[in-house]
């Protein structure tokens, strides 16, 4: 029996599965890219995935580390991959060593410590990108991008022993090609995200809006989270085709938030509008 009940949400062929309540539980997998943003407390139905991207050290995001690692052992799965902010590589391994101990057992594990512009090969031609936040330390966000060559137009229409002549005279043929699949901007408060166009350009922004009340502006900012006001600025100035709303708090009921979302967006930006914990089956 599954650990969680997890919401599902499907785009195109793209599933998203995960539980992102503020201050309870953030973690959200995208099996088919292979890649789980934030860990959680280790979902069962995530333990499969080979890569962790975590954007920082919050208990909520990155409890069940240890749990995630150990188990995929057990099973007899290679080590887990964590990519990481650089500055808690540390304090991770220490985690690791005291369930060890605890355990009894060795964790093995593969920890990638990520700084703003670093970017790791997921699969053959999947990379996800890393930039700055605005929540704790060394905070970060992940863009997951799929990398392609494109023939140039002014060869399309050629033969392949023609193409195969140009390529043996060292004649370049075609351009490389980038295509944002999804952004995850973990916790953060608002920083103008649209001076990145992976960003801007991601068919999928999956983005936290933690508080939705007037008064709770000032919770926002303490937090280091997005108040709604902030929610609404940043994604009018972004393309994205699907936005996924994730942090929600218990403070404020599910139909309070979706008509305050609705009053807040555009009514072409409210239609992009997923709300995470909406979409657990019942």
């Amino acid at each position: 029996m599954p650990s969680h009940n997890l919401a599902h949400i499907k785009i195109d062929d793209l599933e998203i599965v995960g539980y992102s309540v503020a201050a309870e539980e953030t973690v959200v997998a995208m099996p088919r890219l292979d890649v789980c943003f934030d860990i959680g407390k280790a979902p069962d139905q995530v333990i499969s995935i080979n890569n962790v991207l975590l954007t920082h050290g919050h208990m909520d995001h990155a409890a069940g580390i240890a749990y995630y690692l150990s188990h995929r052992n057990f099973c007899g799965q290679s080590p887990g991959t964590i990519l990481a902010p650089q500055n808690l590589l540390g304090p991770i391994r220490e985690v690791i060593d005291a369930w060890t101990r605890l355990d009894g057992s060795q964790i093995p594990a593969n920890l990638i410590g990520v700084k703003p512009g670093d970017e790791y090969q997921i699969k053959p031609n999947l990379f996800t990108r890393v930039f700055p936040t605005k929540h704790s330390k060394g905070s970060v966000g992940y863009t997951v991008i799929e990398k392609r060559k494109k023939i140039k137009p002014e060869y399309a229409k050629l033969s392949g022993p023609q193409i195969v002549e140009l390529k043996n005279q060292g004649i370049e043929i075609d351009y490389p090609l980038e295509i944002p699949i999804v952004t995850y901007l973990g916790d953060t408060q608002y920083v103008d995200f649209s001076q990145l166009k992976y960003v801007v350009d991601s068919k999928i922004l999956i983005a936290e809006c933690t508080f939705y009340e007037t008064e709770h502006s000032e919770r926002a900012e303490a937090g280091r989270h997005m108040h709604i006001n902030e929610f609404a600025e940043l994604i009018e100035k972004l393309q994205n085709e699907h936005i996924i709303v994730t942090h929600t708090t218990q403070r404020t009921p599910m139909r309070d938030i979706r008509r305050i979302l609705k009053e807040a967006l555009s009514p072409e930006k409210y239609e992009k509008v997923i709300l995470l914990m909406a979409s657990r089956p019942r």
